[in-house]
């Protein structure tokens, strides 16, 4: 087995449309919900938002399937009864999830550290922030791609403040202006941020990333930031004092993300603004982490 196996935990309804279901447990209940999944579990779920990445980090494993690179998780409100639709599904896709948790309407979250999680994906914002609290990489998938990138490399792309790296300088920005938080990165310039909530999620990507020379790596990763020179000199230094790669770096000095992250072909992007994220999902999927300062009065 591998040191370093990337552990990506994913919800239902991220994996598939439930929609339908959802809608009869808001109007009609829980008994209502379950008897409607028992009675359809034999059709076929649509894909959800979050399908198609989790085709891409299982086609990690396709060159070593005797020793995957990650495993997906299933993580999941439904009881193991009306779950079953799920893993019916699962195996219509050939999907290869072994391993589940459901929790019968109570947040999972809390067997993310038992599963040995790098990342959870929900579209349930509250399950997302308990796990962040918690101290785990957790975003919130808000779309689904406008548009299919068919490159076969896995491309993920991150905003810098609040998710690869802590709220500490945003909260500058946020409580006392452009023109001070730029002094003060000016300033700190050598001294390296600290870790946010997605610094060991990216670890793991670049663990993976070692094992193939940088012509052949699967895995392609961006930081995608609104900050700009002289700001960007901390960041630089930051990701060299992790030793951690990030392949592509683009200080877009507050505007507009969509072009570029379309331009990169990123199949996911993580920002902790949703209206970054909205302004995203006009190219790409885009997830929320509601991280930091601006999320605080949310």
């Amino acid at each position: 087995m591998r040191d370093k196996k990337l552990v990506v935990a994913v919800s239902s309804r991220a994996l598939f449309n439930l929609d339908e279901s959802h809608e009869i447990f808001e109007k009609e209940g829980k008994e209502a919900f379950c008897h409607h999944q028992v009675e359809h579990e034999d059709e076929i779920l649509q894909p959800g938002f979050g399908f198609a990445l989790v085709k891409k980090f299982l086609s990690l494993n396709d060159s070593c399937p005797d020793d995957p690179l990650v495993e997906i998780i299933l993580l999941s409100q439904n009881s193991a009864d009306t779950g079953l639709r799920i893993f019916n599904s699962i195996a219509h896709y050939q999907l290869n999830i072994i391993r589940a948790a459901f929790t019968s309407g109570v947040s999972p979250y809390g067997y993310i550290p038992a599963f040995g999680v790098h990342l959870f994906l929900s579209t349930n914002a509250e399950d997302v922030a308990k796990a962040l609290c918690a101290g785990f990489a957790a975003a919130t998938i808000l779309c689904g791609p406008s548009m299919m990138h068919h490159s076969e490399q896995l491309r993920i792309a991150f905003d810098g403040d609040s998710v690869l790296f802590s709220d500490e300088s945003e909260r500058i920005f946020q409580q006392r202006g452009l023109a001070v938080f730029t002094e003060n990165e000016r300033h700190e310039a050598k001294k390296p941020l600290p870790g946010g909530p997605f610094k060991d999620f990216l670890s793991a990507l670049h663990y993976i990333q070692n094992q193939f020379d940088s012509k052949s790596s699967p895995i392609r990763t961006a930081l995608v930031t609104a900050r700009a020179a002289p700001a960007h000199e901390r960041v630089v230094r930051t990701l060299r004092a992790w030793g951690i790669r990030i392949d592509e770096a683009l200080f877009l000095g507050g505007i507009d993300k969509g072009a570029f992250l379309k331009a990169f072909g990123a199949d996911i992007f993580f920002d902790d603004q949703k209206g970054h994220c909205e302004s995203a999902a006009q190219h790409v999927t885009a997830a929320h982490v509601p991280h930091g300062i601006v999320n605080q009065n949310d």
